[in-house]
């Protein structure tokens, strides 16, 4: 039988997120990991960990990368796969950082209801702003998020460690993937990681903004079912 599939979300993203693979992988056991309850990574991936499969392949996706990366420094043994999507490797920046006490600080003061459209611009490709559709879906899953946890998920966010040092003890097979529109986390970025990492893979989907999985879920999945039944 093929090993479970852990799918850790982005900030503010449910199992929406990864809908259209869920679909695809239902032949196989799988997990969608709950990033909503600390207030930092190294907690959040202990939370994660206790609750998983002792041995499962790891799909994540920016913020669910943070976390991933530290799954990997803590129980690399128990990961088979790892599939690291539109993250970062590298520490919050000072001006990240402000960014995101801004948006507590906003969440705080006047409310949480604006905060979804204010980030997602930046969570898609260029051409799909004013896609309706496509924003209904992040708005729904920053609702059902919700304001505390998104405050527990930028505080986390702020204090996390630059996890570069450490990318090259990753042994299982890897694989990075990032949209070629992506703003949050530009190519250069994954292709950062990816040389990191020894005998990984990157690709690259045209098209597609940050939240790859739902802009390209079709090239996104045929990229992940590659990777995932290779011997």
């Amino acid at each position: 039988m093929s090993d479970p599939i852990l799918f850790i979300p982005g900030l503010l993203c449910t199992e929406a997120l990864y809908a259209p693979q869920i679909v695809a992988f239902a032949d196989r056991p799988i997990m969608v990991a709950n990033h909503r309850e600390h207030d930092s990574i190294t907690a959040i991936a202990a939370s994660i960990l206790e609750k998983a499969p002792e041995r499962f392949s790891l799909i994540s996706l920016s913020m669910g990368g943070y976390i991933a990366m530290e799954i990997m420094r803590e129980a690399p043994e128990r990961v088979a796969r790892l599939a690291l999507l539109d993250t970062n490797a590298r520490a919050d920046t000072p001006e990240q950082s402000e960014r995101r006490q801004f948006l507590i600080d906003l969440t705080r003061k006047k409310g949480f209801s604006k905060v979804p459209h204010l980030l997602y611009p930046g969570f898609v490709h260029e051409k799909r702003e004013d896609d309706e559709e496509l924003k209904a879906i992040v708005v729904e899953m920053a609702q059902d998020t919700g304001p505390e946890a998104f405050i527990r998920q930028q505080t986390a966010l702020i204090n996390r460690i630059d996890a570069r040092p450490r990318l090259g003890e990753i042994a299982c097979p890897t694989l990075v993937l990032v949209g070629e529109g992506d703003r949050l986390t530009p190519v250069e970025i994954s292709q950062e990681i990816h040389s990191h990492i020894p005998r990984s893979e990157l690709a690259v989907i045209e098209g597609c903004g940050h939240l790859s999985t739902l802009e390209a879920p079709e090239k996104v999945t045929a990229v992940l079912r590659d990777f995932l039944n290779r011997s």
